[in-house]
């Protein structure tokens, strides 16, 4: 009788090795990238909006910060279908170099090129489309199926962290550096680029390309032991070329799930990201530094939402983390609203509204903003090894175009003026519905706690 553990049960069995380790950390500063160049492009819109030579209106601002969702939403799409198609390292590494390319040609913006600069914002986030889209699908073809959900998670967690670097970059350089400093600090992620160069490709997906050689390899480098020590390969056929096909026949109904679940989770996130700081500077009047310093406490909150999710999604299931935390980040929106109202009110404190209005973000950050810890993993383990990487792609990407639809709908709102707290009221009553019911959506996905990845 043959006693011999697969590679798949080594990974199971073993401790976390140095080298999965590596590859976790490798992702996790990759995907902190996308939320530290987001919320620096809202600390420079915020920036530009109060420089008498931009002359930017709420419209205005608007098409800029829309433009990265534009971006983000192509690049989720053509970076999944290439991450199974040349492989998840080499989409990975090429994400950050188109990340890094267009963020330094903002410097050549001239002075009121709002238009020119949402172009280019389109390119930037062409690039971050991709970031968390390849690396999720990589780490979880590398770690122990009963911590998946955790570790897969962590790639996500720490992304808040990006806003407190926004954050702290800002408060100690904005008036310092100016907003094309900014722009520079946006670029460092291009030196990650040499560590993603030492992390082997996923072994699931030389196995999709029949190369069982350089899998074994690859699992001998995760385990951190010689490769004719790795037991046999789990079972994966050499995968057809028929790509969007495949999708679309078979897992029609996980993709409808992650674009309308992820659509409802994204708009008023990336948007609280997006409008966040101008809102409390302008609608609420606090200055640059104290709004700096809340939205190092979002983060924090953030962070934290993001680690709970992510840790009690292997104890509990993924499905009720997605109903729990997404009808928390409802009440929060809620609590905004209320801010806001309060703030509208002729006779009002508008201090103590927009300290209401603040906590609700909080709120809302931590838990519709936190079940990302949770949201795109759980949706890459709802499609098989061969198209993981293109039915998050598509489906993320699908639901990222409220990337656009969120900034560019504060900004109509807003119009020629700038934010009051009046305008803001109805915006979080949608965000507060659209985290309903992308909680209610996820219970329809199927549930993949403490499953590998075959079994699913």
């Amino acid at each position: 009788m043959n006693t011999q553990l697969t590679a798949m049960e080594q990974i199971d069995s073993g401790k976390l090795t140095r080298n999965q380790k590596s590859l976790i950390g490798l992702a996790i500063v990759g995907n902190i990238s996308e939320f530290f160049d987001m919320f620096l492009i809202g600390f420079i819109v915020a920036l530009l909006m109060k420089d008498p030579g931009w002359n930017l209106t709420g419209f205005h601002s608007g098409v800029v910060l829309a433009g990265a969702g534009l971006g983000t939403v192509l690049g989720s799409i053509f970076w999944g279908r290439l991450a199974d198609f040349l492989g998840r390292k080499k989409a990975f590494i090429y994400c950050i170099i188109i990340l890094a390319v267009f963020t330094v040609l903002c410097l050549v913006v001239p002075v009121n090129g709002w238009i020119l600069l949402a172009i280019l914002r389109v390119g930037v986030g062409f690039g971050v489309g991709g970031l968390s889209i390849t690396s999720i699908p990589f780490v979880q073809e590398f770690v122990p199926s009963k911590q998946r959900g955790l570790l897969s998670g962590l790639t996500a967690v720490f992304i808040p962290a990006g806003i407190m670097l926004g954050s702290i970059a800002t408060s100690t350089l904005g008036v310092s550096f100016g907003w094309r400093g900014l722009v520079v600090i946006g670029a460092l992620p291009i030196f990650l680029v040499f560590w993603a160069m030492k992390v082997p490709e996923s072994p699931r997906f030389h196995q999709t390309k029949g190369n069982n050689e350089a899998a074994r390899n690859a699992y001998a480098w995760a385990l951190n032991i010689a490769p004719e020590d790795v037991g046999p390969l789990p079972e994966i056929a050499p995968k057809s070329q028929k790509g969007f096909r495949v999708l679309f026949e078979r897992h029609k109904k996980a993709l409808a799930i992650v674009t309308i679940g992820s659509f409802s989770f994204i708009l008023g996130s990336f948007t609280i990201q997006s409008w966040g700081q101008s809102i409390l500077g302008t609608s609420f009047q606090f200055d640059v530094q104290q709004v700096s310093l809340m939205f190092i406490g979002v983060s924090i909150a953030d962070l934290l939402g993001r680690l709970g999710a992510a840790w009690v999604s292997d104890k509990i299931g993924r499905r009720k983390v997605m109903l729990i935390w997404g009808l928390l980040g409802a009440v929060g929106c809620l609590i905004a609203a209320f801010g806001a109202k309060m703030g509208a009110a002729q006779d009002s404190n508008l201090f103590n509204a927009g300290m209401l209005f603040f906590l609700g973000i909080v709120i809302a950050m931590a838990f519709g903003d936190g079940a990302f810890g949770v949201l795109n993993p759980f949706g890459a383990e709802q499609f098989s090894t061969e198209i993981r990487s293109t039915g998050l792609g598509l489906g993320y990407g699908l639901g990222a175009t409220a990337k656009i639809v969120g900034p560019y709908f504060v900004g109509m709102l807003i119009g020629g003026g700038k934010p009051t707290a009046g305008v803001v009221f109805v915006p979080f009553i949608v965000f507060a519905i659209l985290f309903a019911v992308g909680a209610i959506i996820y219970q329809f996905a199927k549930e993949a706690k403490g499953k590998q990845l075959e079994e699913i």
